[in-house]
């Protein structure tokens, strides 16, 4: 959802196994992860946290708009990455429709006169290729050469049971031309609705919020309802990556405008939430969310933006800022949701999305780890059989797992012979002990 240039064509724009053989905790007995499989696939979201409104009649932020992304990879010497010749099918799991929950039906009803849009029920907008509205099942689209993609399923926090869960799971499965099963993999598909002001504003926070723009601008969006914030302050999540006539950008004037408050509300407070908290990788989080370490406090992301330092959504920290001396992580102005590492495969891809690198505190995010390698750490991680993620060292690692006669290791999983050149390795073995 948040990719640059966009063309939004709305008008409001105007293998279930373990590791080696070690003694190190973790081991299971030289079992390859992957044996017996000739694909691996790799799926995540593109954010590791989605958020949509609650209601759509008073002020609306998001719609319900979530992407999911996803490798397929054909192991062997080397392992080949594969965007042709598969079809790559998507589903969410126990739930199958979104009109008709709570109020959300209240987006469709009204998206006409938000989004300038009219999408079926349970279909949603697509800012990516608005001819192509997706729905809580289909089949993803391939995609920037080496992934493929379903942007805007219009997935809400309720399942088709009744119960409110903001860590959806999505079933990917890769089928060969003549429909043959070639792999599956869960992934996580987050998305919370607990985006509310009421902390400050009370019951009906929405209208309140709007009552006092009118207030203090001179607007009179209260007899405008329902009004889309985009409208007049440009969000780069919607692909609007410039101020619409110099108003400030809503990222920029929501941050900027409660650090001046009297007590200015927590990370937690608006992104979701209490509840949800969506940071949730151990190695990066806190009980508050860990989030002013990367992004600074609110008058900071506020100034940042106002004096063009950067774009909202699309300047955001960077995983060099904190793992210095791992040259490997370093990706320039790519942001880490976009990013390629080792061998062509997306940093999401074995890491986890941002916000949920794993291990995370959430069961879900660890299915594709376990799935592949019997541990929940990143794919190839050699903590996944070690009780350090560098084992005893590289050059018993070469020893042991690389070359002719190796015993098998995490990185197994896509590899069906692993280089003794430890430079081949990702991050050139840098990573450090967790």
């Amino acid at each position: 959802m948040q990719r640059q240039a966009l063309a939004l064509g709305i008008a409001f724009l105007a293998l279930t196994a373990g590791c080696g053989s070690g003694d190190e905790a973790g081991g299971s007995g030289g079992v390859t992860p992957g044996q017996g499989t000739t694909h691996v696939v790799l799926a995540w979201n593109d954010l590791g946290m989605h958020c949509l409104n609650p209601t759509y009649d008073q002020a609306v932020v998001l719609p319900p708009y979530n992407n999911i992304w996803a490798q397929v990879i054909e192991r062997g010497n080397p392992p080949r990455i594969v965007t042709a010749g598969v079809t790559v099918e998507y589903a969410i799991v126990g739930n199958t429709y979104s009109y008709g929950k709570a109020s959300f039906g209240q987006f469709w009803d009204n998206a006409q006169a938000l989004f300038s849009a009219a999408p079926a029920h349970d279909y949603g907008l697509n800012l990516v290729d608005p001819s192509l509205s997706n729905g809580l099942s289909g089949t993803m689209v391939a995609a920037g050469g080496d992934h493929f993609e379903v942007d805007g399923v219009p997935l809400v926090p309720i399942d088709d049971s009744g119960q409110w869960n903001p860590y959806q799971v999505a079933e990917i499965t890769v089928r060969s031309a003549s429909g043959t099963v070639l792999g599956k993999v869960r992934a996580t598909v987050p998305t919370s609705d607990e985006l509310d002001c009421a902390k400050c504003h009370g019951p009906g926070s929405f209208a309140d919020v709007l009552a006092k723009h009118d207030a203090a601008h001179g607007t009179a969006l209260a007899t405008q309802k329902p009004v889309l914030c985009a409208k007049c302050h440009a969000s780069p999540a919607l692909g609007q990556l410039t101020r619409i006539g110099g108003v400030p950008f809503l990222s920029e004037a929501v941050h900027s405008f409660h650090a001046g408050v009297q007590s200015p509300p927590a990370c937690y407070d608006c992104h979701p939430g209490a509840k949800t908290q969506c940071s949730r990788s151990l190695a990066h989080t806190a009980p508050d969310g860990n989030c002013t370490s990367c992004h600074g406090p609110l008058a900071e992301v506020g100034g940042s933006i106002g004096n063009g330092a950067r774009v909202p959504w699309v300047g955001e920290p960077a995983c060099a800022d904190c793992h210095a001396g791992v040259a490997e992580v370093a990706t320039g102005a790519t942001l880490y949701r976009s990013a390629r590492g080792h061998g062509g495969v997306r940093c999401a891809g074995c890491h986890g999305s941002p916000h949920a690198m794993v291990p995370t505190r959430v069961a879900s995010d660890h299915a594709q780890s376990l799935q592949y390698q019997g541990a929940a750490k990143s794919l190839g991680s050699c903590g996944a059989c070690h009780d350090s993620s560098r084992g005893r060292g590289s050059a018993e690692f070469g020893e042991e797992h690389g070359g002719a006669g190796e015993t098998p290791s995490a990185c197994n999983v896509c590899h069906t012979a692993v280089s003794a050149a430890t430079a081949s390795w990702p991050h050139a073995f840098q990573w450090k002990a967790r």
